[in-house]
């Protein structure tokens, strides 16, 4: 597991069966948790730090009320597959920073995940738990409680398993103005499903959901050549992908600030998503940066 630093670890709820956080002796069948590799756990790293920078100058400045939000919350804990111990996800992170969010949001479409968030963060009057689909969830339940206007602020969490994100919810995040996001980008799903094939080609309900994720139809024109093929190399590919949807988060969905995304890879060192940030401010995109570029710099990796 990653070094956690000067960052509190949320290890106070109670889980029955275990010892010392091992899975051993625990019906892990009953929910299913993510066993999740190294860059995962780099991926909670990141998240954790920039929550602990982004509480910690919210409650300094005083005028906010700041919320923590997650879509896809799952279960709130993975398995690590280096140590086969239970980790805390970035919900069970973000209750451990000091000083706290003013108000959690945490939300997944399986009951059964939502219960077990529930029951680790029992006896919590500022922490709401919603089973259902976050793309109506996040606009009608949660983004209205988080309006600029009302000197509230938000950081969410957007890391959906594939393309199961509506483009709406990126849209109405940044014309608020009020909302950060973190946005796992699924490079890998795009390709496998969509873009490594001839458009004609693709499944219909692929496609669809492609354009729901990108909010239209114009991620054709980053993808393919005017032949219908795929250009260049396979990273060139990538990142003008990616590119193109950076373009779309600053310029559509009206975020001043979303620094160059994190590639995200597999075991084999393919890239599986982008990890983007997307903000108002200046001060998040910066700090953001430089943990990025933290991580980009890291000989490990």
């Amino acid at each position: 597991m990653l070094p956690y630093g000067d960052v509190p670890c949320f290890f106070s709820f109670k889980r029955t069966g275990l010892s010392n956080g091992k899975t051993k002796g625990y019906d892990t069948d009953v929910l299913k948790y993510d066993r999740i590799g190294y860059w995962s756990e780099v991926k909670l790293d990141i998240i954790r730090k920039y929550a602990q920078a982004y509480s910690t100058i919210m409650a300094k400045q005083g005028r906010f009320s700041h919320v923590y939000i997650d879509g896809f919350a799952g279960t709130g804990e993975h398995i690590s597959k280096n140590t086969g111990e239970f980790i805390p996800g970035s919900p069970l992170n973000a209750l451990a920073v000091q000083p706290p969010f003013s108000e959690y949001h945490l939300v997944d479409l399986d009951s059964a995940k939502a219960e077990n968030l529930r029951s680790l963060t029992a006896g919590q009057s500022n922490v709401h738990i919603y089973d259902g689909d976050c793309n109506k969830v996040l606009r009608k339940d949660i983004f209205p409680r988080t309006r600029y206007e009302d000197y509230r602020r938000a950081l969410c969490i957007l890391d959906p398993y594939g393309l199961h994100l509506d483009w709406e919810v990126m849209y109405d995040a940044g014309r608020m103005k009020s909302i950060e996001i973190f946005l796992n980008f699924p490079i890998m799903d795009m390709n496998m499903n969509v873009l490594k094939r001839n458009p004609e080609n693709a499944d219909d309900s692929q496609v669809a959901r492609m354009n729901s994720f990108w909010g239209d139809t114009s991620w054709r024109d980053a993808a393919y050549s005017t032949e219908g093929l795929l250009f260049g190399e396979e990273k060139t590919d990538n990142e003008a992908v990616a590119n193109a949807f950076r373009d779309r988060l600053r310029k559509v969905a009206d975020f001043a600030y979303v620094p160059d995304p994190m590639p995200m890879r597999n075991s084999k060192g393919a890239i599986v998503y982008y990890l983007f940030f997307a903000s108002q401010n200046t001060t998040g995109a910066k700090i953001v940066t430089d943990i990025f570029s933290t991580y980009r710099d890291r000989r490990d990796l």
